[in-house]
């Protein structure tokens, strides 16, 4: 059965799910900053999904990237799996605009992670669901 990393669920809110992936979303309000987990229990690297996992996570990721640039309208999307203090398979999809706290730089440790207010972090997370409405789209409530 398949379990959230304790670390994912408190360092992000669940917005929905797509068919094979959780979407999360980065208790960060410096960057619309999502991760994309895939619901198979004990998978730590992208390779270990069989064929139609992976093929289903492209999708996804380019789902996900694709709505959040049109949304935020972006200049970059940085997609990175790591993986070196939470092994479960979770890629992060950071969108990046040249005026964010961080550009150029990676976004991680460049500035301290900045709360969202309830009302932020409820609009923000209203504005998600409405980018990525689709059949396959299943948001959290």
């Amino acid at each position: 059965m398949f379990e959230l990393d304790h670390r994912l669920k408190s360092d992000c809110v669940e917005i929905g799910s797509l068919s094979l992936c959780k979407i999360l979303l980065m208790k960060d309000a410096n960057y619309p900053w999502l991760i994309l987990v895939p619901q198979r229990q004990d998978v730590t690297e992208l390779y270990e999904l069989d064929g139609d996992d992976q093929e289903q996570f492209i999708w996804e990721s380019s789902f996900v990237a694709e709505r959040l640039m049109n949304g935020y309208q972006g200049d970059k999307m940085n997609i990175g799996a790591l993986g070196n203090v939470v092994p479960q398979l979770h890629i992060h999809h950071i969108l990046r605009k040249k005026t964010d706290a961080a550009w150029p730089n990676p976004v991680w440790g460049a500035v301290p992670p900045k709360a969202y207010k309830p009302n932020e972090l409820s609009q923000r997370i209203e504005q998600l669901a409405k980018f990525f409405e689709s059949s396959t789209f299943t948001p959290n409530r």
